[in-house]
């Protein structure tokens, strides 16, 4: 069985309630909203419209930059979701990658040492004050002294945690702490500060679950860039598979990208779940329309 969970960004109310009622409706099991301040929208405040309309579909950040988020405020957020949305709220979190991001609220941005520890270090002070904790911190990392969250509290006993990465060190601790693991695929960050360098050899990717797995993650979840269904998946994957320097036939087996017939895609979930156990996928948008009728199948997959 293959869970699909939807990213997208509202454009206008009408539009982005509508998109709730399609996900639901479709089969979509979560609806995920991007955290990047000043480049797109608030995601728990798109979200909590997302739950006036909607009543069973899962709702959370895919994935907020735990470096420029504060526990208390992004606990509160979560919290507050999960009222609205009677008990649907779902955290993701990553060590964020955009400079522009560290540059508006006057911190430096740090290595990517600095980045994952500041990463776990907010990941554990949220959860914890999620939990009902009293958090004290001081660390390099993070600062908070006797924080509480005692309004609102979550509806969900514990609110799931997805973690998004494919550093070595941050795909252990997800295994280890997190509900569900995001293989993201992601290099290094490329000069405009949002794109990435790809790793999708499958030998790479092999690596990054085997991370995961050594901390004993129950679920894997792929970041899709691309959904496509083509008679063609050799033509339409060429210019990628030249960039990354990879055979058509190995990016065909990548989960980061569903390209193919109808029943190739329904094999690749299948093959990943074998190969690797990865039984999640988060999409974009643009593959709504395409994955809408695949999806009865594509849950189904065994």
């Amino acid at each position: 069985m293959a869970d699909f969970a939807l990213q997208a960004q509202p454009t206008d109310a009408a539009d982005w309630l509508d998109l709730a009622r399609r996900a639901e409706a479709a089969g979509f099991d979560t609806l995920l909203a991007a955290d990047h301040p000043g480049a797109c929208a608030s995601p728990f405040v798109a979200l909590a419209a997302a739950a006036a309309v909607t009543t069973t579909i899962r709702l959370g950040s895919y994935v907020s930059n735990a470096a420029v988020r504060e526990p208390i405020l992004l606990a509160t957020d979560v919290a507050t979701l999960d009222v609205v949305s009677g008990g649907r709220a779902v955290l993701g979190l990553g060590a964020g990658h955009t400079p522009a991001e560290w540059d508006a609220i006057g911190r430096t941005r740090p290595d990517v040492r600095g980045r994952v520890d500041r990463c776990i270090a907010v990941a554990r002070a949220t959860m914890a004050l999620l939990a009902g904790e009293k958090v004290t911190v001081d660390t390099p990392e993070l600062t908070m002294y006797a924080a509480e969250l005692t309004e609102p509290r979550p509806v969900q006993e514990r609110v799931p945690l997805t973690i998004g990465t494919a550093n070595s060190r941050l795909l252990r601790w997800a295994g280890e702490h997190a509900d569900t693991v995001g293989l993201t695929g992601f290099g290094r960050t490329l000069a405009d500060g949002h794109q990435h360098e790809a790793r999708w050899q499958l030998a790479e990717i092999d690596a990054q679950v085997e991370l995961a797995r050594a901390g004993g993650a129950a679920t894997l979840e792929a970041l899709v860039q691309r959904v496509e269904i083509t008679d063609d998946a050799g033509s339409a994957l060429a210019e990628d598979a030249g960039r990354l320097g990879m055979s058509e036939t190995d990016l065909q087996q990548v989960p980061f990208q569903l390209v193919g017939t109808e029943d190739e895609i329904v094999a690749a979930v299948r093959a990943h779940r074998e190969r690797w156990g990865i039984t999640r996928y988060a999409v974009r948008r643009a593959a709504v329309d395409a994955l809408t009728p695949l999806l009865p199948r594509l849950a189904a997959t065994a």
